[in-house]
């Protein structure tokens, strides 16, 4: 049996990017029962792919009550909906044979992960005042993508000035944009910058000089579109809810290693329970942005473990 819910969680602060701001996170919520054991899944869907909460249930109310993890592949597109269902299809064998995620997926038991914080796009003063407050984070991420984009970087070194400062700029930039800010972006110690030009509107981006690394987000999606960015990018932004779930996000992980592609492994705003086998993919990955249940006021019960390590694996209780 296949149920489905909709759960929404506070956030701390309202989340702002260029596209838009929310206060709460709003996920899909996938249980699969089946010989007395009960295995859940998270995902959320995301407009910019055309997906909301109704169509995102559509697609799983579609499929067949029994289906197998390895049917689901190709029953479902990559997306939210198949990443739900995938993840508690790996929870429900995890159960039903008393191993872990690791252990089933062949991957030796996994470490705690350094993760980038995400500070919303906000005036400069706030996101001073923000970054300051973050500042022994090792990792902070900034949602740019405006005309007043370098204030709000100044703004964000001065309150952290020994942060690794990663730029995401959600399509909002031009090949010209980029080529005019990388120097100052380089000076102010920017590691690499996320989607700078929007998806199918990214070709320019092999013909220019990228002297700061460039990260497709959503450009990348699953295995299957990496092999297109080379030589446009430098690594890509994996997510669950874009590969459609951690069988799919193994595999794109290891074809963007074997492409040359570094790894970024994020995360939509979600739940620990998102978070979780995001966490497994992540492991030795170059840079995870796997913050959600950090930008939350509440979470789900056995949450994960953030401390000066990073994000801990998660306990038995909540997923894998």
């Amino acid at each position: 049996m296949i149920t489905v819910t909709h759960d929404r969680f506070a956030l701390r602060d309202t989340f702002t990017i260029s596209r838009g701001s929310k206060t709460h996170a709003d996920v899909v919520t996938v249980r699969i029962t089946r010989g007395g054991h009960t295995g859940i899944g998270e995902c959320v869907p995301y407009a910019r792919y055309g997906e909301t909460l109704e169509s995102v249930a559509a697609q799983i109310a579609s499929l067949p009550a029994e289906i197998t993890r390895a049917a689901l592949q190709t029953a479902l597109p990559a997306g939210a909906a198949r990443n739900a269902v995938d993840c508690a299809m790996w929870d429900l064998e995890c159960k039903a044979q008393g191993r872990r995620a690791w252990e089933l997926a062949g991957l030796p038991a996994p470490s705690p992960v350094q993760t980038a914080f995400t500070l919303s796009l906000d005036t400069p003063d706030a996101m001073r005042a923000k970054a300051a407050a973050n500042a022994h984070r090792p990792i902070l991420k900034i949602k740019l993508g405006t005309p007043d984009d370098m204030p709000r970087l100044e703004a964000v070194r001065q309150g952290a000035p020994r942060a690794t400062l990663i730029i995401d700029a959600n399509e909002g930039w031009t090949p010209d944009i980029y080529t005019h800010l990388a120097p100052h972006l380089i000076r102010l110690g920017v590691a690499l910058v996320e989607q700078p030009m929007p998806a199918g509107a990214d070709d320019m981006l092999a013909e220019i000089a990228r002297p700061l690394p460039v990260c497709a987000d959503e450009s990348a999606h699953d295995a299957a579109s990496l092999p297109a960015l080379v030589g446009r990018y430098d690594m890509v932004n994996l997510k669950l809810d874009k590969t459609g779930g951690l069988t799919e996000g193994l595999i794109s992980r290891d074809t963007a290693r074997k492409l040359g592609l570094r790894v970024m492994v994020g995360c939509m705003v979600g739940s620990s329970l998102a978070m979780a086998p995001a966490s497994l993919m992540a492991q030795g990955a170059d840079y995870a942005d796997l913050d959600g249940p950090l930008l939350l006021r509440e979470d789900r019960a056995n949450a994960l473990h953030y401390d000066a390590q990073g994000l801990h694996p998660p306990p038995p209780d909540l997923w894998g």
